[in-house]
């Protein structure tokens, strides 16, 4: 009872809302990189909301049923198709033994969420099956291994089916290139003209980004403060390094750091952030904490009333 990998593709990782209480021991939290998609592919099934998923990158992924179940699809549109048929993100498809399930290039978007009724049921390590590949712990093998080709993805079998799909107003749209940021302690280390170039600004999505952090290319920031004593790092975190170029720390980000920062991307900012390929432009818009906590409360208000 499972989905057995015919093709892996680029990156296919088994995630849950992360691996938290660990960080005094260098170990991150991991978890999926876009959570309010996660969070509705669950709701979608009336699963928990922490049971297990798939997070896949870029596409390129097949997978077979072994059993019935019942799956949903969120996030990205990676142009997903069962047995040839095109299928549409954001709702709940049946899917029955024997059945095959692909997905190619990315329509929009670059993240997309597999959930199958009851969760994927795999072993979690230190409390959650989270993958880091960096850190290798969690995932199928509890290594931090990718999805590999002739893998055997664990679901129970599910033999009922409910039609449903998330709300229009519930989806966000990805193509917002608006990034919304808390400023944080740091912030005032660097001058007006700096806070006003870099909030000004289009930053490119560079080459060299994954679920660690998304390093930026555009105008160059200095700060007054070269460096500051080591610290912890929140998720979200936008550190600006020697070369002035801003560093998106995400979910598998490092623990601590040593970069000034100039605060940090919210949840959702965070969610729409990794949705974006290299080349996409993004700037950013400061927001205070109380707008932050209201769009947080909105989205998961919205969330817990459609459930």
């Amino acid at each position: 009872m499972a989905f057995k990998v015919i093709k892996p593709g680029m990156l296919a990782l088994l995630q849950d809302l992360g691996r938290h209480g660990h960080q005094a021991i260098g170990v991150t939290t991991g978890g999926p990189m876009d959570e309010l998609a996660f969070r509705w592919a669950n709701a979608l099934l009336d699963n928990d909301d922490n049971a297990q998923q798939l997070e896949i990158t870029f596409g390129m992924l097949s997978l077979e049923a072994q059993a019935n179940t019942s799956m949903a699809l969120t996030g990205a549109d990676l142009d997903a198709s069962l047995n040839g048929k095109s299928l549409t993100p954001w709702q709940t498809y049946a899917v029955k033994k024997g059945d095959v399930l692909s997905f190619q290039q990315p329509v929009w978007g670059l993240r997309a969420y597999l959930a199958v009724k009851g969760g994927f049921q795999c072993e979690p390590t230190l409390g959650s099956i989270a993958t880091v590949m960096r850190e290798k712990i969690g995932g199928l093998t509890g290594k931090g291994d990718k999805l590999q080709k002739d893998d055997i993805l664990p679901y129970h079998r599910y033999d009922q089916h409910q039609q449903r799909s998330v709300p229009r107003a519930a989806i966000p749209d990805y193509s917002q290139s608006d990034i919304p940021l808390v400023l944080g302690y740091q912030y005032r280390s660097f001058s007006d003209l700096q806070r006003a170039h870099f909030f000004s600004s289009d930053y490119k999505v560079s080459q060299n980004s994954d679920r660690m952090g998304y390093r930026l290319a555009g105008n160059a920031i200095q700060g007054d403060a070269k460096g500051i004593i080591s610290e912890g790092i929140a998720y979200g975190s936008v550190q600006i390094p020697k070369d002035g170029q801003p560093i998106v720390l995400l979910r598998d980000r490092q623990t601590i750091g040593g970069y000034p920062k100039m605060g940090c991307v919210t949840r959702f900012g965070g969610a729409l952030l990794a949705q974006k390929k290299p080349g996409d432009l993004i700037q950013f818009t400061p927001i205070t904490v109380d707008q932050a906590e209201h769009e947080r409360h909105l989205q998961m208000a919205r969330l817990q009333q459609w459930r």
